[in-house]
């Protein structure tokens, strides 16, 4: 006799079923819990506190403020499920802020989601689900997961402008195992009618917009806070090694920048090189941005290197496109990545997401840093 396989992959019947649901407060966490309560699971809602904002009682764009919390409690009191918040922000701050200072601070362009993912999110999340022996922890990614003969594959979301695939390259094969995203088959609409539905208080609320601990995207004003000295007057040189200006600080600049340069010549000018070691931005001619072959460093990867033998889709920045490209696995867990076509403005800190398509979609194979 086949045992039951409930709606998210496990043989279980949902009523002996325990999930831990990643309550953010934002509609999708939310509209995930609900969706899991209605079905008959088990469910225990987990919000993480990760950064002290000041804002408990104001609105704020951010993700993961003090706002959030209470509208995850009140999700939670409404869905009458149990509700429990843990207190990272020392995790966060050693995990995610301190990498993304020293980043900057190297001239690369970090990506603090895919961190704190990796860190506090999934691996610390990870650990106190297993601890209170929930069969799963469920989250309002989007992105699409299959589940097949106990093993979970990790695909782009269906809706292409919320997938979130780039940020969980990732996560782990043990975690991946463990992890399931109800929201990789609906459009955000569809979230919010859920929502709606299960009248809960989230339904409008807007998504965030800004990085927790980065206010209105300035990114400046974080590094002023954790490293005032790193605001150094350097050169800024041209493509000849000529000096053609000062910059106060290269923190203020990325990889494929235009404005706020405050150089002019007889044709725009972009950040093509970000110098750390001799505190320098080198800018050029917007056809100097244009690259082929990129470097990686700390792969992850989903799949076996068999699958690398042909060619393979791969994404260098979180709204890219997906490019054409031979990957090389080298040893040291490194990777060379060779584009059929330059690509413009990328940037080391970002990270190089490797896909394949197959009839279920793009699957996510894993990824890389980029180190050139």
């Amino acid at each position: 006799m086949n045992k039951e396989i409930n709606s998210i992959g496990i043989n279980k019947k949902p009523s002996d079923t325990t999930v831990v649901v990643a309550m953010s407060g934002g509609v999708d966490s939310s509209t995930v819990a609900g969706m899991m309560k209605k079905e008959g699971y088990k469910v225990i809602g987990i919000t993480l506190k990760l950064y002290d904002d000041g804002k408990e009682k104001i609105e704020s764009k951010q993700c993961c403020s003090g706002q959030d919390i209470m509208d995850a409690k009140r999700v939670a009191q409404k869905l009458n499920i149990e509700h429990k918040i843990l207190y990272y922000q020392n995790k966060f701050k050693q995990g995610v802020i301190n990498n993304f200072v020293e980043s900057y601070l190297k001239g690369e362009t970090p990506i603090p989601c895919v961190q704190c993912n990796q860190t506090v999110k999934f691996k610390d999340l990870f650990e106190v689900s297993k601890e209170l022996n929930a069969d799963a922890l469920v989250t309002g990614h989007y992105v699409k997961s299959v589940t097949s003969n106990e093993e979970t594959s990790m695909y782009r979301a269906i809706d292409e402008n919320r997938d979130q695939s780039y940020f969980l390259f990732s996560t782990t094969r043990d975690q991946l195992n463990y992890l399931r995203f109800p929201l990789g088959s609906l459009l955000k609409n569809e979230t919010r009618d859920i929502a709606k539905k299960l009248d809960l208080n989230v339904a409008d609320k807007p998504d965030s917009q800004d990085i927790c601990f980065v206010p209105n995207g300035d990114y400046a004003s974080v590094i002023q806070k954790f490293k005032p000295e790193s605001f150094q007057k350097g050169n800024i040189k041209n493509l000849d090694g000529k000096i053609i200006g000062v910059h106060d600080g290269i923190i203020n600049f990325t990889i494929g920048q235009r404005k706020g340069i405050k150089v002019s010549d007889k044709e725009p000018l972009y950040v093509v090189k970000i110098n750390s070691d001799k505190n320098e931005i080198i800018v050029g001619p917007k056809e100097n941005l244009g690259k082929k072959d990129i470097f990686l460093k700390d792969l992850n990867l989903l799949v076996g290197e068999k699958e690398f033998d042909s060619n393979i889709l791969v994404k260098v920045r979180s709204t890219g496109k997906l490019l054409d490209a031979k990957v090389t696995i080298t040893d040291q867990n490194r990777a060379k990545v060779n584009l059929t076509l330059p690509e413009d403005g990328i940037s080391p800190g970002q990270a190089c997401v490797f896909y394949n398509k197959d009839p279920l979609g793009y699957k996510v194979l894993g990824g890389g840093w980029i180190t050139e």
